[in-house]
Parts: C-alpha cells; sequence; structure tokens
C-alpha cells in the first residue's frame, strides 16, 4: 500500500562539534519532535508522537546524514532508520528510510521509501514529506 504523509519537526535539542581539518566541517547530533500536517489515520489508529534522533557530517552545509524516528499511534509503534544528503544550493535534504521495527498492531509491519526534508518558517522548524510502501 502507497502512503504520504508530512510532519512539521522541531528541534528539541542540538549538539556540535567543529572538526577542524577544513573549514567549517562539523559533526552533529540533532533530537528533532514532530507532529503531522498530511497524514491518513491507519490501522494503528490516530498519530500520538514522533521523536527521532540524527546524526549529521556536514562540511560548508552539505553532507551525510543518518539517523532513527520511533512514530507512536494509538495502537502501534513503528521504529525506522533513514539516511540521506543535504544540497547546500537547494538547502533540502533528501534520501531514504526503512521500517526496522513494528509494535502492536504494527508489529508485522515492513515498509520503505524517500523522504526531504525543508526548511520551516520558524527557527528550528523542517517540514518532512514522505512517500513509501507499506504491507502488513
Amino acid at each position: 500500500m502507497k502512503r504520504k504523509a508530512t510532519y512539521r519537526l522541531m528541534v528539541t535539542r542540538r549538539e556540535m562539534l567543529y572538526v577542524h581539518d577544513e573549514f567549517d566541517h562539523s559533526l552533529m547530533l540533532v533530537e528533532m519532535e514532530g507532529e503531522p500536517i498530511e497524514y491518513q489515520v491507519g490501522i494503528a489508529g490516530p498519530f500520538v508522537s514522533r521523536r527521532s534522533v540524527t546524526f549529521h557530517d556536514r562540511t560548508r552545509g552539505s553532507g551525510s546524514m543518518k539517523g532513527y524516528a520511533i512514530t507512536n499511534f494509538e495502537d502501534g509503534s513503528i521504529c525506522s532508520v533513514y539516511e540521506g544528503t543535504r544540497d547546500p544550493a537547494s538547502k533540502l535534504t533528501s534520501g531514504t528510510w526503512r521500517i526496522y521495527k513494528g509494535m502492536g498492531k504494527l508489529k508485522t509491519i515492513k515498509g520503505s521509501g524517500t523522504f526531504t526534508v525543508k526548511t520551516g518558517e520558524r527557527d528550528r522548524e523542517y517540514i518532512l514529506d514522505m512517500d513509501g510502501d507499506y504491507e502488513l
């Protein structure tokens, strides 16, 4: 089954260290919480919460990222892993995600897809657009 969702993500914690091997090379660990902007209620019921932790390796606004997200619904949860790359010109991060664990009504779920993250209108706000295929 194909699904799409859009989430508003807010940075709740960010730790950054500069590598000092070249100008503006940094490693960041970022925690975000999210809420749906567009989302279709599925078998696990209404959305409850979303939390992600992401590791970024950036130089001059470009670079790779990898992280984990847990999305909780009324009757189940999804644990997913994702990775992507940020383009400094467009300031878009895009990549792939896949589910590695389901709980509750979603315990047998499998799924994967693509995502794009762009800067939101407020400080520390980002917009996540996701596409994917799921099967229970």
